[in-house]
């Protein structure tokens, strides 16, 4: 009685999890260069039962089999397949097809600098002549920090990332791509830090000035998923429920008896 009461509640925690994991999906469908993010669940290993021993087997212990204590959450991971395009034609607004990440100088509150990585194209000039994104943060590029002259009026970024001002050639804009995305750690909605073991490789994305790259996450899967996840939490509780009532009866009634 007692571990069915423990694995409808596993069963009803791995759920919740579940259900938050797709409201930040849904939170961020419409947030410019977001991954979708999902969880994995598995089964608790499996324990031997040993039967009671009593005189119908001359009171010797034996194994009648296994069972498993519930589900458990595995591990969270983010889905980093590329997402649509959409044409803004905002001149510093751009995309990247293929794989990478746009590389940027984040500086906290503290005035430290960190180098970050994101799918986030969607910048600005600030009046100082970076490009930078909506938090300030600063575009890199091969020789540093991009700075595009203040007074120039024609402003091209050619798919390889070099970019030209009024004609003069300024910097490549750098794109940073990873041997594997399991050593990068998310940084708020769509920015990410890569850990000491991280390796860097090239990157053969091309970048399309004037689109940008939208969420990956696909609305309609994920309000099933929701739907699924409701229902199983609710037969997890109705588990509960019906075991609370037999024990109820068992205390109650029966052992009045």
């Amino acid at each position: 009685m007692v571990r069915g009461l423990y694995t409808a509640y596993t069963g009803m925690t791995n759920e919740q999890k579940r259900l938050d994991v797709i409201a930040i999906n849904l939170a961020n469908a419409s947030t410019v260069g977001y991954k979708e993010e999902n969880v994995t669940n598995q089964s608790f290993d499996d324990v031997l039962t040993i039967k009671i021993r009593d005189n119908s087997e001359a009171y010797n212990d034996r194994p009648i089999g296994k069972m498993t204590l519930g589900v458990k959450l595995g591990e969270s991971y983010t889905n980093y397949t590329q997402g649509s395009l959409r044409e803004t034609g905002q001149t510093y607004d751009m995309a990247l097809e293929g794989k990478g990440f746009f590389t940027m100088s984040v500086t906290d509150k503290n005035g430290n600098s960190d180098i970050k990585y994101t799918r986030n194209g969607n910048f600005t000039m600030s009046k100082d002549g970076y490009i930078v994104d909506s938090e300030g943060n600063r575009l890199m590029g091969e020789a540093g920090e991009i700075i595009i002259p203040t007074e120039a009026t024609d402003v091209v970024i050619d798919e390889t990332g070099a970019v030209y001002a009024d004609g003069n050639y300024i910097d490549n804009i750098l794109v940073t791509d990873f041997e594997d995305y399991s050593y990068l750690v998310k940084s708020g909605d769509s920015m990410y830090e890569a850990v000491d073991s991280a390796v860097t490789i090239d990157s053969d994305a091309k970048i399309r000035q004037g689109f940008t790259e939208q969420s990956n996450v696909n609305v309609v899967s994920e309000m099933v998923k929701m739907i699924s996840v409701t229902r199983a939490y609710e037969a997890n509780q109705k588990v509960i429920q019906s075991i609370d009532q037999t024990l109820d009866l068992a205390a109650n009634s029966v052992g009045k008896i």
